[in-house]
C-alpha cells in the first residue's frame, strides 16, 4: 500500500514538472513572437525608405546627411515618411518638379524624398553609395520602379522584365538586392551632392497585377566608407 501511495506521489510530482516546463516553454515563445512583432513593426512603420550614413564617414571626415539645408547635425540615418498605401499608376504621371523641394514631398501613389550629403571637413574623401532592398512581401519589386535624381540628373530603375530584357525607359537592378551602387571620388571639402529618391509602382509593367494587392517593400539608401559586399 505504501508502494502505491509513493508510486502515485512520483506520478504527481512528474506531472507537476511537466505542466511547470510546458507553461515556462509556452511564455518563452509568447515572448519570441512579441520580440518578432515588435520588430517587424519597427522595421515597416519606420516607412518604405531610409538613408543610412556609415559613421566613419563622419568621425574621420565630417560628411554629415541631412534633408533640410537650414539644420545641418549628424545623424547616421533619415527616415521618408511613408504613404498609406500604393496604388498603380504611370511615370507620365509623375510631376516635373519634384527635385525642387527638400525632404519629404509624397504625392498620391508615390513616396519622393530630397536629401543631401556634404563634406564638412578638411580633407577630400571618397564614399560608396548604395540603393538596397532589405524586404519585399508579395514579389512586389517585380513592378517598382525607384527614381533617383542626383544633382539634377535623373535615371529610373527598376526589375529585368520576364524576358531577361530592360523595361521601357529604366536601368536594370544590378542584383536581386541592390538597385543601384556608386563610388564617389574626389569629394572635397564643401562639396555636397543632392538626391531626391522617388518610389512608385508602375501601372504599365505587366507584373504590376492581382497577384502583388496587399504587398510591400522595404528599401534604403546606404552611404559608406568602403563598399560593403551583400
Amino acid at each position: 500500500m505504501n508502494g502505491k501511495i509513493i508510486l502515485s506521489a512520483n506520478r504527481v510530482k512528474r506531472k507537476k514538472k511537466i505542466i511547470k516546463i510546458a507553461k515556462l516553454a509556452l511564455l518563452i515563445f509568447i515572448l519570441l513572437l512579441l520580440v518578432l512583432y515588435v520588430v517587424v513593426s519597427i522595421i515597416y512603420n519606420s516607412g518604405n525608405f531610409s538613408i543610412t550614413l556609415d559613421k566613419n564617414l563622419y568621425l574621420q571626415n565630417n560628411i554629415i546627411i541631412y534633408d533640410d539645408p537650414d539644420y545641418k547635425v549628424f545623424r547616421t540615418e533619415l527616415f521618408a515618411p511613408t504613404v498609406e498605401s500604393f496604388d498603380n499608376i504611370s511615370y507620365k504621371w509623375l510631376p516635373d518638379d519634384l527635385d525642387d523641394y527638400d525632404g519629404s514631398h509624397n504625392g498620391e501613389n508615390y513616396v519622393s524624398y530630397t536629401f543631401y550629403i556634404e563634406n564638412l571637413g578638411d580633407k577630400i574623401t571618397n564614399y560608396w553609395s548604395e540603393i538596397v532592398i532589405d524586404d519585399v512581401i508579395k514579389n512586389v519589386d517585380e513592378a517598382v520602379r525607384v527614381r533617383v535624381y542626383k544633382n539634377g540628373e535623373y535615371a529610373t530603375y527598376a526589375k529585368l522584365a520576364k524576358n531577361g530584357q530592360p523595361e521601357k525607359e529604366t536601368v536594370p537592378f544590378e542584383s536581386d538586392k541592390i538597385i543601384k551602387s556608386e563610388r564617389v571620388e574626389n569629394f572635397k571639402p564643401g562639396d555636397k551632392n543632392k538626391y531626391t529618391i522617388v518610389i512608385w509602382l508602375e501601372g504599365s509593367d505587366p507584373e504590376c497585377n492581382d497577384n502583388i494587392l496587399g504587398g510591400e517593400i522595404k528599401i534604403h539608401m546606404a552611404f559608406n566608407s568602403e563598399f560593403v559586399e551583400k
